[in-house]
């Protein structure tokens, strides 16, 4: 082999390692970017933030979002105690926040950094589960209320104004099959005690004994215990009444109304009153970044980022500032803003103790055994 020849392949050698030395500097450097850059994580509801209101907080912030979720507030507490961590916001309920408080597992809320917080209606705040707002900053609410088919249970005569409808033999015997109440014992429980009279938080055992009652005699009635299939079966006609939340029937509603359905979806709040669940953000001391989270915080206590979520899935809003940025029929909507009267009749589910969470647990096996 001739030196020139020799020579060429040599250069040809260098090239090759200076070019993977580059490369291998620049995944470094990308690898050093990646780690650098703040990820906020969320524990959070699904479909509980509006897309466009995640991509303008990035970008406001030169950080990302992650989200994992939860269907209920007991399979978010469940995963905290076994163990998941790093979180540094989560989006609880009232009657959970009771639990994390108690255990300790929150950071108090620097309101220097939240100054958007005037921006809350005050008949959200200074809650029972956090007085004077510690921990927590409303976020949106629910109401647990009756969804139906307007034309079915129009043509049927049968009321939907109470909660009749889902207890009562006589009504149910036109619909049954075609009801569904929600897989919770809380929720039921606080439906049944509102229809005999008393407090949704009502806590008299004899009391939850005749709620049980109730519910077991209407059982053989009900196609099942749902906390999210009624949506789909709502919209499409399979099911006639169901007791669901009132983001989710608002969904059903729109979705028979896209798909151009011969009927249409109302919901109701019955004349004996229901449950609200007031959501609300709150900081975990496993999160890594607190500034961050205040940051998002304040971000959704803007009016018009606040205001998406309730465009997107027609979620019940404190923020006041919020409704020049709402469509127009969701802010008349008494079920998505309710009225004076409306408010009066609604209760927060508050957190039970050990021995009623027994007493409970034990009700709620007789339930779904008989």
């Amino acid at each position: 082999m001739n030196s020139s020849l020799i020579l060429m392949r040599l250069n040809l050698v260098l090239l090759i390692l200076i070019s993977v030395i580059g490369c291998t500097h620049q995944e470094d450097s990308i690898v050093s970017t990646q780690t650098s850059t703040r990820i906020l994580q969320i524990f959070n509801w699904n479909n509980y933030i509006a897309p466009e209101t995640i991509q303008r907080f990035e970008a406001s912030c030169d950080c990302y979002m992650k989200q994992d979720y939860f269907s209920d507030n007991e399979e978010m507490l469940a995963k905290l105690s076994a163990g998941a961590t790093g979180y540094d916001l989560i989006v609880p309920t009232g009657n959970a926040m009771d639990t994390l408080i108690r255990q300790g597992v929150l950071i108090p809320l620097d309101k220097e950094l939240l100054p958007n917080l005037k921006n809350i209606h005050p008949a959200y705040l200074n809650t029972q589960f956090d007085p004077g707002n510690q921990f927590s900053v409303p976020y949106a609410y629910t109401i647990t209320l009756l969804g139906f088919n307007a034309n079915k249970i129009r043509d049927l005569g049968l009321p939907t104004d109470t909660w009749a409808i889902i207890f009562e033999p006589q009504y149910l015997q036109k619909i049954k099959g075609r009801v569904t109440v929600l897989d919770s014992p809380r929720e039921l429980l606080a439906a049944a005690l509102l229809y005999l009279g008393y407090a949704a938080n009502d806590q008299d055992e004899a009391h939850w004994n005749q709620a049980k009652e109730l519910i077991i005699r209407a059982k053989p009635f009900w196609a099942a215990f749902s906390n999210t299939s009624y949506i789909r079966e709502m919209a499409i006609g399979d099911l006639w009444v169901s007791h669901g939340y009132s983001n989710d029937l608002f969904q059903a509603a729109m979705d028979a109304q896209k798909t151009k359905r011969p009927f249409a979806i109302d919901y109701a709040i019955p004349k004996q009153g229901a449950v609200m669940s007031l959501d609300s953000m709150v900081l975990h001391k496993s999160g890594k970044y607190p500034d961050l989270a205040h940051q998002f915080i304040n971000f959704m206590l803007d009016g018009k980022n606040s205001a998406e979520l309730t465009n997107l899935i027609g979620s019940g809003n404190p923020n006041v500032t919020a409704k020049p940025f709402i469509r127009s029929e969701l802010v008349q909507n008494k079920v998505i803003f309710p009225d004076e009267d409306t408010f009066s009749r609604l209760e927060m589910i508050t957190d039970l103790n050990s021995t009623q969470r027994r007493i409970l647990s034990r009700i709620w096996t007789e339930i779904k055994l008989r």
